[in-house]
């Protein structure tokens, strides 16, 4: 319990550009849910609608905003205020109800914990998430796997914070230099997902990113997004931890604290 509250307290990290803001998405990046997020969607839309899921949109990369919309609009149903209410309090408590299910179904992706353990290390790493998630579901999500010691999800963003998920890295910046006092931009923010969704979201959005390839993108279609550094997994702890932070004025192989990809930062496990 002492270790929780110690990283839900505001911390005291050094007040210059060389702290760095770790954005992390969650599905398929840091865990899966293995098919119970898609059960507890359907029933969720069902509570929220009173119609049975007939039609599913395309969820990657997407807030749950966004998602909902589209499903609707497959159903003939316009969208409205009440109806993402409604779907928000559904899905939210269908994840708090079924967290031993999802603790038993789900997994954690190798070398997740490891690595955000080794960050929480670093006074000049703060890591929160990025996620097209609502805040509850996303809390509920890393909470069962024993992640959420090592988030500040107050200065995460979050799909019920905006629907373009783009606008949720500027979103999470401001919330984060609001709390530390360090003003965060693409120099020092890092949003690492999955999906060439979180790379064009990291690079519209304006941080540096890293993408990992243990979703349904390869490392060949995250490249082709524009990912310039991609890991396979995270499992190795060490380069991931000299990646992200700062070692004599620099951050893993980028000049004027920039991160930037080099050979030497390449995983050697890929092509």
């Amino acid at each position: 319990m002492a270790i929780h509250l110690q990283h839900r307290r505001t911390r005291n990290v050094p007040k210059d550009h060389q702290t760095r803001l770790i954005l992390w998405d969650i599905d398929h990046t840091l865990i899966e849910t293995r098919g119970l997020g898609s059960q507890l969607y359907r029933r969720a839309f069902e509570v929220a609608t009173g119609r049975t899921l007939e039609k599913e949109a395309d969820v990657t990369g997407q807030t749950e905003p966004a998602i909902l919309t589209a499903t609707l609009r497959l159903h003939g149903i316009e969208s409205s205020d009440l109806y993402q209410e409604r779907y928000a309090q559904a899905l939210a408590k269908e994840y708090d109800e079924h967290q031993d299910e999802l603790r038993q179904r789900g997994r954690l992706l190798p070398g997740a914990r490891e690595a955000l353990a080794a960050l929480s290390t670093h006074s000049r790493v703060i890591q929160s998430v990025l996620s097209g998630n609502l805040r509850a579901v996303s809390k509920t999500k890393l909470s069962v796997f024993n992640l959420d010691q090592y988030i500040d999800f107050a200065v995460g963003a979050y799909g019920d914070d905006d629907v373009h998920r783009p606008n949720l890295v500027a979103i999470a910046q401001r919330r984060a230099s609001q709390k530390y006092g360090v003003p965060f931009t693409r120099a020092n923010t890092v949003v690492i997902g999955d999906s060439t969704h979180d790379v064009s979201t990291g690079h519209e959005g304006g941080a540096a990113v890293i993408a990992v390839a243990s979703g349904r993108d390869d490392e060949t279609k995250l490249r082709q997004a524009g990912a310039a550094l991609i890991w396979l997994d995270l499992t190795d702890t060490e380069r991931i931890t000299a990646t992200l932070t700062v070692q004599n004025g620099q951050c893993g192989s980028g000049t004027d604290n920039v991160i930037e990809i080099s050979p030497a930062d390449r995983d050697p496990r890929g092509s």
